[in-house]
């Protein structure tokens, strides 16, 4: 069940909640009025903590203050944000991920948050709520689907966010309700990529598909394996030729579009279900992680669904090649020869270099939408993770508007891009002796020629490719981060979508 998320007109030292979250920068004074207020009717309390330095307001520290009754508020929370100078929407997703936190040791259902007296500069209300609801909601995220002895996990039911001004209202309301599409969409990913393999197959994908078209009016086309011999997929069908799951090619529409008839967005998402590397075998260690080589697919997903939960004004159509890479008597080998659907030919040297495959026929499949900018995005290469480490988003693209505008929703939804070169003089690396291109192009700047492999499917309109190889899995939990699959990129495309929608 989701967080859910209200705000309302009060005072922190009248407030009657089981506990009340106040957040704090490191070396401020306390924030005034709420903050001030409450430090008033508790006798100077605070500001001991803060003397003290038991309490400093650094990032990540949290701290639970019993009232003793002294204010209705049976507990605070003190959660740090750092220092003022440094502040971020990102910093306060990541504090309320901590309160969230303590909330549940706690063992509270429920509590209320003040909006914070000091916001990053040039940012609104609104954009605060609904990084404080994102921050809690993907902070009390929890999957124990296959757990059979935690008996019943401790879950924060309800979030008020608390406001003395009354013309906060309105904005704060708007931001919450952003907050919980954006947030419920990085849930619904986390979750499919946390289901093992044997039960998220290509099938199991379409019957989530058909589930959210059904539940927001979507239309919905899947395309199954014989429909995609007869258009001539052969990058897609080449990948999936080891295995026995049968692969789909799903296609779901929003149209929000005040003008029925406008160009779409064309969202495009790598959907493995499982990568064993196929012939070219990936090492046993990790591999297990490899049942999140679908997370683009989820995100294109979540993405579209939160399109139309959120009703913007926009046309828009997400594209998910799925499948699974195996080895088997029949599978893909390296050297193999393969027709993508736009009649260019790739050279397979790796099999392991699946992805670009299958968004090959995705990419030339999303030309028929003639779209008016066209984003793919994957857990593409290794490479990725070399370069950038695990807190930055590759990006390539050959249109510079739509690129600054995917940098602006990064920097928003704290899920950053960094751009890389997409040169042609890489392309020499790509070269086959006997086809078009082959589908490597050796070690050395191993995500640019992934994406310029991409770029000659991609077609001549604004096109971004965002490599989330790097942060689509997590070896250790963060504020609102999670150990394992993070979502990370979903918040991103629907951030860019409603910055479009403006």
């Amino acid at each position: 069940m989701m967080m859910q998320t209200d705000t309302k007109v009060g005072r922190a030292e009248t407030e009657a909640a089981e506990l009340l979250v106040l957040t704090h920068c490191e070396g401020e004074p306390l924030g005034r009025p709420d903050a001030a207020g409450l430090d008033k009717v508790l006798g100077g309390s605070l500001r001991d903590l803060l003397q003290s330095r038991e309490f400093e307001g650094r990032a990540g520290e949290a701290l639970v203050y019993h009232t003793h009754g002294k204010v209705p508020a049976k507990r605070l929370l003190l959660v740090g944000l750092g220092k003022k100078h440094q502040l971020t929407l990102d910093a306060i997703r990541q504090a309320l991920g901590h309160a969230v936190k303590r909330v549940r040791q706690c063992k509270v259902d429920s509590f209320a948050a003040v909006v914070p007296a000091v916001i990053p500069k040039a940012q609104t209300p609104l954009e605060v709520a609904q990084a404080m609801t994102e921050g809690a909601i993907l902070g009390n995220y929890q999957f124990t689907a296959y757990r059979s002895d935690n008996g019943t996990p401790i879950n924060v039911e309800r979030m008020t966010i608390l406001t003395q001004q009354k013309a906060q209202l309105r904005p704060l309301s708007e931001g919450i309700r952003r907050g919980l599409a954006t947030a419920e969409a990085a849930v619904l990913v986390r979750d499919l990529c946390n289901h093992p393999s044997n039960v998220m197959t290509p099938t199991r994908i379409a019957n989530e598909a058909k589930k959210i078209a059904k539940e927001e009016a979507l239309n919905l086309k899947i395309l199954e394996q014989k429909d995609m011999e007869q258009l001539g997929m052969g990058a897609l069908l080449g990948v999936a030729r080891g295995s026995h799951e049968p692969p789909k090619f799903i296609i779901l529409e929003y149209n929000g579009a005040k003008k029925k008839d406008d160009r779409p967005v064309v969202l495009i998402g790598k959907t493995i279900t499982f990568d064993t590397g196929g012939i070219s075998l990936k090492p046993a260690e990790n591999m297990e992680h490899m049942k999140a080589d679908m997370t683009g697919g989820a995100e294109v997903l979540a993405a579209v669904r939160a399109a139309a939960r959120l009703r913007l004004p926009l046309r828009l159509v997400s594209i998910l090649p799925v499948a699974e890479n195996m080895p088997g008597g029949r599978a893909m080998k390296p050297g193999d020869i393969v027709k993508t659907l736009s009649g260019k030919t790739v050279e397979v040297q790796n099999t392991d270099a699946e992805g670009r495959l299958i968004l090959a026929d995705a990419l030339a499949y999303a030309q028929r939408y003639n779209p008016v900018a066209l984003v793919d995005i994957a857990t593409l290469t290794g490479a990725c993770v070399v370069a950038l480490g695990q807190f930055a988003i590759g990006m390539f693209g050959t249109d510079d508007k739509l690129k600054a505008q995917v940098q602006k929703s990064g920097q928003k939804s704290g899920e950053r891009v960094w751009e890389m070169p997409l040169w042609e003089e890489y392309f020499e690396q790509l070269r086959s002796d006997v086809a078009d291109m082959r589908n490597i192009g050796g070690r050395g700047g191993g995500m640019i020629t992934a994406a310029l492999f991409l770029s000659k499917f991609a077609g001549d309109g604004p096109w971004v490719h965002i490599d989330i190889a790097s942060t689509d899995w997590s070896e250790r939990e963060r504020g609102y981060i999670p150990k394992g699959p993070t979502g990370i990129g979903t918040r991103l495309l629907i951030q860019y979508l409603i910055d479009r929608s403006l």
